[in-house]
């Protein structure tokens, strides 16, 4: 007894727990979502470009390299003739530093950093539709789910009418061509469910890919979740611009673009030179002697300043553009979202009608007709037909579901794209 005690007891306390770590964890939507933001690979990318921008900005602002030289000064070819130890010439060293105005180096710093946050919007941009994408197979999950649901409780109905037609048969009260005809019916049923946890297998791999984590990772969602259609308080084109990602992205590009304009600018001011010229004579009598000059570059003169005054033409234009652009893309964007809100509207009018309206009818009629059929006095073909046409109205809603899910998914899309 102690034996049995010894090892019974820890195998039974154990047994608990090996079924809780076997269960697989549950993902609620919003988990995924925070998932997919932290752990994408994509979206690392945008994150890794924003901040090589932050350094090509400061590298923006380093100098040219000094100029060194080394060579002879008024040195006269082999072979010619000296008439004084001085016309022997010298040995030359030479240091050249080019100095960059300070005003243009640092509004080309500017442009360049600004260039990180269109990076930085544009990661928001994919995210926004990465979220999308989890969306969508998050609820042809969850429908999936639904739907086997739905088969299996009228796989039950067909079931108990086969069991009925093998009674009955050998009294001669059915024919052997209903029993085959509801085998068929289950097993057609058995393939539509196939089908579901096919649709459930490759949602989890994909949700799992955009995680970040391998694609056979098991896990599950929750099926108590039921999205809900939120309208928008404005639509109005302030809060579409603050919302919107694109939009976001648009004004991160003119502001960039506008600071391009504000460095070309800069390119009307000066640039400097300085340069050291050391020589020391190959005639010792002659004395050692230097040069420094000073040197400033004239670019308003009429051939250099027509390059820079024609790039800040045509990148003002390009800014007129970008924002004629923005506002054709908020118009367009509200008026888009008015016709969603009334299509998903009409959708929540039409399920509810199929829901509280045609399937209770229909499921009457399954449940008169195979009552009839128990008492022998309605045939197997007629229920099936009852059974058919219920199985189908209530795919149809799920159909229906699956539909107005995705065009509310769309709907925050173009919300905050």
């Amino acid at each position: 007894m102690k034996h049995i005690t010894k090892y019974i007891l820890p195998l039974l306390f154990s047994l608990p727990f090996k079924l809780i770590a076997q269960q697989l964890p549950v993902l609620p939507l919003d988990s995924i979502l925070q998932k997919i933001d932290r752990n994408n690979i994509l979206l690392q990318s945008y994150g890794l470009k924003a901040e090589s921008y932050k350094y090509s900005a400061d590298a923006a602002t380093a100098w040219m390299a000094p100029m060194v030289g080394v060579g002879t000064f008024m040195t006269p070819y082999p072979g010619q003739k000296v008439m004084d130890d001085r016309d022997k010439g010298s040995l030359m060293l030479q240091l050249e530093q080019d100095i960059p105005n300070p005003a243009k180096i640092n509004a080309r710093k500017k442009y360049i950093a600004s260039q990180g946050n269109v990076e930085r919007a544009t990661r928001d941009i994919t995210l926004n539709d990465l979220k999308a994408q989890a969306k969508r197979l998050y609820f042809n999950w969850l429908i999936a789910l639904q739907r086997i649901e739905v088969l299996k409780e009228n796989e039950k109905i067909m079931i108990t009418m086969k069991k009925i037609e093998e009674v009955r048969f050998p009294y001669n009260q059915s024919q052997l061509s209903g029993v085959y005809k509801a085998s068929a019916k289950i097993e057609d049923n058995h393939n539509m469910i196939r089908m579901q946890e096919g649709n459930i297998a490759k949602a989890r791999s994909w949700l799992n890919s955009l995680m970040n984590a391998p694609g056979n990772q098991e896990f599950e969602i929750d099926t108590t979740y039921s999205p809900r259609f939120e309208i928008a308080s404005s639509y109005d084109t302030s809060s579409l611009a603050a919302n919107r990602k694109d939009v976001v992205k648009m004004d991160e590009s003119i502001r960039s673009m506008q600071l391009n304009i504000e460095s070309m600018k800069q390119e009307k001011k000066p640039d400097f030179r300085i340069r050291f010229d050391h020589m020391h004579p190959l005639d010792a009598m002659m004395p050692k002697a230097f040069s420094a000059m000073g040197m400033v570059s004239i670019p308003i003169a009429p051939w250099s300043s027509k390059m820079y005054k024609s790039e800040i033409k045509a990148m003002q234009f390009n800014v007129q553009a970008m924002e004629k652009e923005r506002a054709a893309m908020l118009q367009e964007t509200q008026g888009m979202l008015y016709g969603m809100q009334y299509e998903i509207q009409s959708m929540q009018k039409r399920i509810e009608a199929m829901e509280d309206k045609i399937i209770p009818a229909l499921r009457q009629t399954l449940d008169a007709n195979f009552l009839n059929y128990q008492e022998n006095k309605l045939a197997l073909s007629n229920v099936i037909d009852s059974w058919e046409a219920l199985t189908m109205m209530q795919s149809n809603v799920l159909d229906e579901k699956l539909k107005l899910y995705e065009m509310i998914v769309d709907y925050e899309k173009q919300l905050y794209r």
